[in-house]
């Protein structure tokens, strides 16, 4: 599975509304702590890879709590931050990190964000307040292969324009660089 994402930076407030123009399907906010993990065997920062656990709560849900652990590949194009992705729910977060740390993977940083998603066109619209980063706007879909990245890429850039937002103002760099000033 790929996915391919293009990311600005956006005002919410605005981007909100435009949506609400547009109809897009409002889908559940969620509140979401990514820890990432540096390897003992390589450095992710060099080979543009990531090892994360997701926690990930709804508010005012205390039954609502899912933790994930995804791998995602180095990005796989100049043109946005398509890469290839494997993810898959755990039981416990926490115990997820302790084999991890057992293994000799070792916490890096945590994100944390608010998000809001909506669905418009078949991509997904994310928008982020990430702690101590700022306010962006995400567009993504999955594919299954390949060769279909370029045509969803310029569907997310559609999506774009029609929020009103340039998409030569993408960003490549994840939440995680930006909060490390990468």
């Amino acid at each position: 599975m790929y996915e391919v994402e293009v990311k600005v930076p956006a005002d919410l407030e605005t981007v909100r509304a435009r949506l609400e123009a547009l109809d897009a399907d409002r889908r559940r906010a969620v509140v979401q702590e990514d820890t990432y993990y540096d390897a003992p065997h390589r450095e992710f920062a060099e080979t543009d890879e990531a090892l994360r656990i997701r926690r990930e709560s709804v508010p005012d849900r205390v039954d609502a709590d899912e933790s994930r652990v995804t791998y995602k590949g180095p990005l796989l194009d100049d043109e946005s931050k398509s890469r290839e992705e494997f993810e898959t729910a755990v039981g416990s977060g926490e115990t997820m990190d302790a084999v991890l740390t057992h293994l000799g993977f070792e916490p890096a940083a945590t994100v944390r964000k608010e998000r809001e998603r909506y669905a418009l066109d078949g991509y997904t619209i994310t928008l982020d307040a990430v702690d101590d980063v700022g306010e962006y706007v995400e567009v993504e879909t999955d594919v299954e292969r390949e060769r279909d990245l370029e045509s969803a890429r310029e569907g997310a850039y559609e999506v774009l324009e029609r929020l009103e937002l340039d998409p030569n103002e993408q960003l490549r760099t994840s939440y995680l660089g930006l909060l490390l000033g990468n």
